[in-house]
This record gives C-alpha cells, structure tokens and sequence, in this order.
C-alpha cells in the first residue's frame, strides 16, 4: 500500500500545483464579475427560487428546484466537511480555514457559471428524465460550432475523470470516513459499517434521480440542522475564544503556524494548497458534477437553476465548514497534550529514535530486476522483525504506557488493539518540508496481545532516512538519535475522529454518537449523489447501450464502500491522496470547458435577469 500511496501522491503533486489554484481564483474572480457579483443574486433571488416562487409543473424536468438542491447538497454537504476539513486544519493549520472561506465566495460564482452552462445544452429529449452536465456542454456546444468531433473527445476525457471522482471521494472516502469512525466509537471492524452502506446506497439508487431527489429533500434539512445546532453548543462553551480565533485565522492565512502539542506547525503555502483542496472537494466548486444533478431540475429558465446552485458553496463552506473548524480549534483539539500515563500527557519513559540498517527491495533502474539492500531508517524503540503474511519486515517495538485520565475522560476509552498512534521528533533544522517545520511524526499502532498474561507494546512504523518528506536527517546520523520536542505519546484521529474528539472535549463521551450519526447521514447522502453522477457519465459514454451498462456499474460502485473499508488505508494522508486524486482530474478538463463556453453562459445570466427586472419573468405563486 506504501507504493500505491507514493503513486497517488506523485500525481497529486502534478495536478495540485499552486499556478493551477491561482487559475482555479482566477477564474472564479473573473465570473464574479462578470456577472456583477452573482453571489448577492444567490442570496436574494436565488433563495426565492428554491422556495418555489416560481415553479411550474408544466415546465420540462424531473425534480423541483428544491430538490434538485437537496440532491447537490447531499453530494457536497457530507464528510468533507466533518473529514475533509479536519484533515486540512490538522495539516495546514488554521491558516487553512481562510481559504476555505476564499472558496466558498469565489465559489459560488463557480457553481452558478457551470450550472448555467450545463442548464443551457441539457438533454430535455425525456421531459421527465432530462441529462446533463460539462459532457454535453462540450457535446451540444462545439457541434453547433461544427466542431463535433473535439466535443466528443472532451466529453469522453471529462466522463472519465467524473468515474475517477466518482469512485473515490464520492464513494471510497465516504465509507472510508464512516468504517474509521464507526470502529472509533462503536469498536466494530471497519468493513462491517462498509457492507450496510453498499446495501443502504444500493437500495436508493435503484429507484433513480426522483428517488434520490426525494431521499435527499428529507435528509439535507434534518442533517444539517441537526449538525448545526450540535456546533453551537459547543461553541457556546468556548464563545470568549472566537474574536481570537478569527485573528489567528487571519494571520495563519499568510504566516507560518506556530506549532504546539500534537500540531506540527505549518507554513502558509501549506495552509493555502490544504484550504484550498479540502475547499474545493467539499463545495465542489468548478468540479462539475453539480451542474449533472441540477440539470434535473423542473424549469423552462436555465438561468434561474443556476443562481439556485450559488447557494451550494455558502451553506456548504461558509457554513458548515466554518462551523467544524471553529469546533475544532476553539476546543484545543488540534494542540491537544499527549495520552501518555505522566503529568499533561507525558511519556516518563519515551523511547529513543535511533538510526537502523533495514534490509529493502529495491527495482533496478536499468534492468527491472529487483533486490534486497540494505538501507538507513529511523526506528522508534528496539528494531525487531516482525512477519506480515509472506514478508518479514523490521520496525521498532516499544512498551505501551497506561493511557492519561484526560484521555480516557474525553472518549471513555483505554488503549484498544490497533490503536493507530505517533510521537513527534524534532531536528536541529527542517525536518518537514511541506510544513516548513523542525519537528515530524512517527506513526505505531497498539498491539494487546489475545493472552493477558503477555505485555502490551507499540508497533512502530520505520521511515527511511531519505524519505523525499523528511529533510537533513544526513547529519542526524552521526548522533543516532533525535530529541522529542515533548515526550508525548498521542492517539490519531483522522478526519471526523479529530472533528468529534474536539466535541467530546466539551461533552464527553456525546461528540463520538452525534459525529457518528452525521457521519453516516452525510456519507449515504453524498454517495447516493455520487452514483447518479457517475450513472450520467455513462449515459455520455455507451449511450443507447449505457442501459445494459448501468446495473453493473451500481453494483461495482457498491462493492467499492466495502474495499475502503477494508485495512489498505490507514492514515490522514492516505485517504487525502485519495480524495483529492478525483477533485484534481475534473477541474483540469472542467475549468477549460468553463472558460470556453463562458460568455454563452453570461449573455443568458444578463437575459434572464434583464426579463427579471422588466416584468416579463413573473411569479407563479402568490408570496
């Protein structure tokens, strides 16, 4: 899995450049404008829409503006922004929140242009079935401009990546999420939680768009208040913190974040690329895969769907997720003290992180052929050799200390088998480059052996000394050790674990239940949402064949919350290569298709609001 990971982060590294996010503002700033501000007409008449001031059953379509909203909000409202959005506070910092905010504005004139567009060339030939989305954007948009064949070829290239999209952050990061969390509180293996969302999920998405619009239409609402409200009690608690925070918010946007407890630090550009990309995958924004569910939506006016889409990225980012990131800076969750049995959580005893030959294989460059050679890694602890199935490995073992009171207070739990933990070591200089900071992290996971009469210990998890994130460890070796910053022994929470030990903080034991309730509501919302625009991408791509297609693909994508559940993927790091792998791939073919069909979709936007304003749109229903 190790490979596989450093693959998916080799691609992500291309994709999420910094030149490609200042495009991504860019053009989202040039929309804003162009429009006159469009995000003002999302919040005023856009809310009127939604409330179906103008609705008119006779008009093509299969679901109502509400609920064609409810449906790309169960899509966009889900565990990005309970994980996604602890993931990028615990890498980027606060900093990281700033640019969240970013995106949600700039964003809500993303997702009005690209709803107006797909609104414009949707397939109304089913009245009552209508397709749409950036495929036949390109489709319909370049045939008309003779210029069929490009279309087609686009087209094809977005589909694509909407499947890539589709199986990871709409459905493996989902189930991922939710098995995480589920083990975390109820102690369940994590394929279990899996197998009920494959059945959950299965039976919606057999009954199609107008099942899925009537699921969501029920469950976004309730979600989200119920989410919502959780969020302000505990932020009730903390209120006299929050002045502060938005200061620290700010700051952290352009500076380094000062590192502290289990929080490494963090330098701006890293705050900027993880606000940015956890932003981006849970509004969705410039993606193009809300314009495929709006494109459902009963009206005769595409324009007036698309200023219903502009409120996505408000409820979705400046909402919700400013709620989750208050919870979870406000309450300390991200520089929380250690779990160790000593005073704030210290280990009395740590262990040393020494420098240990460990036999790796390795492929040689020329002739393909693979060998075992010794190569330098840290080991926490003593080096042993462990077996793992067919493969001996060496990594470090230490004893596991008592776990601190304030640590089982807040989550009622001692140690549990498989507990995935770390400890952090700090450098005379640099040690991580992504964060800018001295100070890095080992991973171990908690091992309680079935017989009580044998000790407990920690696994630790080498990492070879020239590992291409870590730095100046070369001049480390003549010591043989590094110095722990604070002799803490802390318990991982990836994602939504970090997002309900910040409520937990404030009520203990209640955050895990509330977090695991919304984790799973958000999670069968979002994948739902997820299958029908993968669905539609292969409506694009078999055509009048896609109906033979389809029930396997329902069937692969359900299949597909099982394996993420399954033990391949185990750290923040490596769920997030995962998510972003499909976010990254759509924007770059979406953006272009934006840009060139652009002014279409503005002369329509500056139309529609012109007939608004003369009286020739009018109400259906009285207010």
């Amino acid at each position: 899995m190790d490979g596989f990971n450093d693959f998916l982060g080799e691609i992500n590294d291309v994709i999420w450049t910094n030149w490609m996010l200042y495009i991504l503002l860019g053009t989202g700033l040039l929309f804003t404008l162009w429009s006159g501000i469009s995000q003002w007409r999302s919040l005023t008449h856009g809310v009127t829409v939604t409330a179906g001031k103008y609705d008119d059953p006779n008009d093509p379509g299969a679901i109502s503006h509400f609920q064609a909203l409810s449906a790309a909000l169960s899509a966009t409202v889900g565990l990005g922004n309970i994980a996604g959005v602890a993931i990028a506070i615990a890498l980027g910092g606060p900093g990281a929140v700033f640019w969240m905010w970013v995106i949600g504005i700039i964003g809500m004139s993303l997702k009005t242009t690209e709803v107006c567009q797909s609104m414009l060339f949707r397939n109304t030939d089913d009245p009552d079935n209508p397709h749409g989305g950036p495929m036949f954007v390109v489709a319909k948009g370049f045939k008309k401009w003779g210029l069929g064949w490009i279309g087609m070829i686009l087209g094809v290239l977005f589909c694509l990546t909407l499947l890539v999209s589709t199986i990871t952050g709409g459905n493996m990061f989902q189930a991922w999420s939710v098995g995480d969390i589920s083990h975390e509180t109820l102690g369940v293996r994590n394929w279990i939680p899996g197998v009920i969302l494959a059945v959950i999920v299965a039976l919606v998405i057999l009954g199609g768009i107008r099942r899925i619009g009537q699921v969501a239409g029920l469950l976004v609402p309730f979600m989200c208040l119920m989410y919502i409200i959780t969020a302000i009690v505990v932020l009730a608690f903390e209120i006299d913190q929050i002045p502060d925070l938005i200061g620290l918010i700010f700051r952290s946007a352009f500076s380094p974040s000062e590192a502290g407890g289990a929080f490494l630090g963090g330098a701006a550009g890293f705050a900027f690329l993880w606000g940015m990309k956890r932003a981006l995958f849970s509004s969705e924004s410039g993606q193009g895969s809300s314009p495929i569910a709006h494109s459902a939506a009963r009206t005769k006016e595409p324009v007036s769907e698309s200023v219903v889409a502009g409120l996505e990225p408000f409820i979705d980012t400046i909402i919700v997720c400013t709620l989750t990131a208050l919870v979870i800076l406000s309450t300390g969750a991200l520089t929380r003290g250690g779990d160790g049995e000593g005073l704030d959580g210290a280990w009395e005893t740590p262990p040393k992180i020494t420098i240990t030959e460990i036999p790796t294989e390795e492929t040689d460059k020329l002739t393909g052929e693979k060998k075992m050679v010794d190569k330098p890694h840290w080991v926490v602890g003593t080096p042993t050799t462990f077996r793992d199935g067919d493969e001996t490995v060496v990594e470090g073992k230490s004893s596991l200390p008592k776990r601190s009171e304030e640590g089982q207070r807040i989550d009622r739990k001692e140690w549990r088998h498989g507990d995935v933990v770390f400890i952090i070591a700090q450098g005379d200089d640099t040690l991580n480059i992504d964060t800018n900071s001295n100070r890095a992290k080992f991973y171990g996971k908690v091992k309680i052996p079935e017989d009580a009469n044998e000790s407990r210990y920690i696994r630790w998890k080498s990492i070879a000394a020239d590992d291409d994130n870590l730095t100046h460890f070369d001049h480390l070796v003549e010591t043989e050790d590094i110095t722990l910053t604070f002799p803490g022994l802390y318990k991982e929470y990836k994602g939504a674990s970090l997002t309900a030990y910040a409520i937990n903080r404030v009520l203990p034991g209640w955050g895990s239940w509330i977090i695991l309730i919304a984790a799973w509501l958000f999670a069968i919302s979002t994948m739902i949402s997820w299958s029908y625009y993968g669905e539609q991408g292969i409506v694009f791509l078999f055509g009048k064949f896609s109906k033979a297609v389809i029930p396997f693909y329902k069937i692969i994508y359900c299949c597909l919350a099982i394996v993420a559940t399954l033990p391949l993927v185990e750290t923040t790091t490596e769920i997030g290569n995962l998510s972003d792998l499909g976010t990254g791939l759509m924007l770059w073919v979406n953006i272009p298709i934006m840009l060139i069909f652009g002014s279409v979709a503005m002369v329509a936007y500056h139309s529609y609001f012109k007939r608004l304003r003369s009286g020739e749109i009018k109400r259906t229903k009285k207010s």
